[in-house]
């Protein structure tokens, strides 16, 4: 009897900010992998389309729902919307996020930090919260997308630092509450993946192919990532790597090795 080689087949995934970026290519490779993704977004136009897109290809599905993460009831509809429909939740990948312009402590007001907090990292808690109950019951698994600079550091970005970094201890604090239950939780921290918002930043800081190539160049690899690879670091830890749980996966290229140009001290 020939067996499934699907490496997700039938497992129910939700997938936050999954209509762009990197979690679009979570949504895509999990469907690719024959598992049942639901995922959110703001915007309405982005997620339909791709909902339509990937359930015409198959061989998983794809289910679109609306959702602000900086609104506790929408997490939570989102969440119930998931168990009425598919009756179960065997992970989740939060990844809903955003990177704000270049900003020193300085041009940082207190109301940008709590509100950055509250959109990178709250959304993430509160989406265990409300998920964690029907994921004890599957054993199954969540995914904090976080990031490189949570380790290395990142010149202009404290308040995206600190959002990030909290998600990395999240996770590991996470993993231990919920061992118990069976449930892994793990971490993904990409460096430089190639995305509409990398795409955005570099054209506002006036010189996009230097930007671009800059970012090419902070990895040993000499390219950026690909939405493709990131969501196979995340099909990998939740289908394959079922001995690990408060583990933080650098999806980097090798951008935190050796040395580099470190020095920004300004002259007198």
């Amino acid at each position: 009897m020939a067996t499934s080689k699907l490496r997700y087949e039938g497992k129910v995934t939700i997938v936050t900010g999954g209509s762009k970026g990197i979690g679009e290519g979570v949504v895509r490779e999990f469907v690719k992998a024959g598992a049942k993704v639901v995922f959110c977004a703001r915007g309405e136009a982005e997620g339909e389309k791709l909902e339509k897109e990937l359930n015409g290809k198959g061989p998983g599905e794809a289910y679109f729902i609306k959702c602000d993460v900086t609104k506790e009831e929408d997490i939570k509809n989102l969440v119930e919307k998931t168990v009425e429909k598919y009756g179960c939740i065997d992970c989740l990948i939060n990844n809903a996020g955003w990177h704000p312009p270049s900003k020193t402590i300085d041009e940082t007001s207190v109301d940008l930090f709590r509100e950055l907090l509250n959109l990178n990292l709250v959304n993430y808690f509160l989406f265990c919260k409300f998920a964690l109950p029907h994921i004890r019951k599957t054993k199954g698994n969540i995914i904090n997308m976080s990031s490189l600079v949570a380790q290395i550091g990142q010149p202009g970005a404290v308040a995206y630092v600190a959002s990030k970094g909290g998600i990395t201890s999240m996770t590991r604090a996470l993993a231990v509450d919920e061992a118990k239950y069976g449930v892994r939780v793990n971490s993904v921290s990409p460096g430089n993946v190639w995305t509409p918002l990398w795409d955005q930043l570099a054209t506002l800081t006036g010189d996009f192919e230097k930007s671009k190539k800059d970012g090419e160049e902070a990895q040993l690899l000499g390219r950026m990532g690909t939405l493709e690879e990131s969501g196979q670091a995340c099909l990998y830890l939740a289908a394959e790597a079922t001995f690990s749980t408060g583990i933080d996966l650098l999806l980097s290229g090798g951008a935190e090795l050796t040395y580099g140009k470190k020095t920004q001290v300004e002259n007198a």
